[in-house]
């Protein structure tokens, strides 16, 4: 995404045309996301009033898996100029990640 991640947007952008429809083609899913503030902002938790929710705790680790996998690339991004040079590197890096390194 380009720009600021706001609460609104991530209702608008996200949120509402994703995981809604997503959501809602599962029965009996748990929707989980962590405390990032787009995420307790007051606009996303009235979208979410309707799902079922995991809660989580102030403070609490983070235990999505993709997070290992953005530490890969983190580790293996080369340094940047302009947002352009960055959105090129971090795909070529996403589509040459080893599924090895993903499992």
């Amino acid at each position: 995404m380009r720009g600021t991640l706001t609460g609104k947007r991530y209702v608008d952008d996200i949120l509402r045309p994703h995981v809604g429809p997503f959501r809602n083609g599962l029965s009996g899913a748990i929707f989980q996301q962590d405390n990032a503030r787009t995420h307790t902002a007051r606009v996303a938790q009235d979208f979410l009033r309707h799902f079922q929710t995991l809660p989580w705790p102030v403070r609490y680790p983070d235990l999505s898996p993709v997070e290992n996998v953005w530490d890969q690339l983190k580790r293996q991004m080369p340094s940047c100029h302009t947002a352009h040079d960055l959105e090129l590197a971090v795909q070529d890096l996403w589509a040459h990640l080893p599924q090895n390194n993903i499992r």
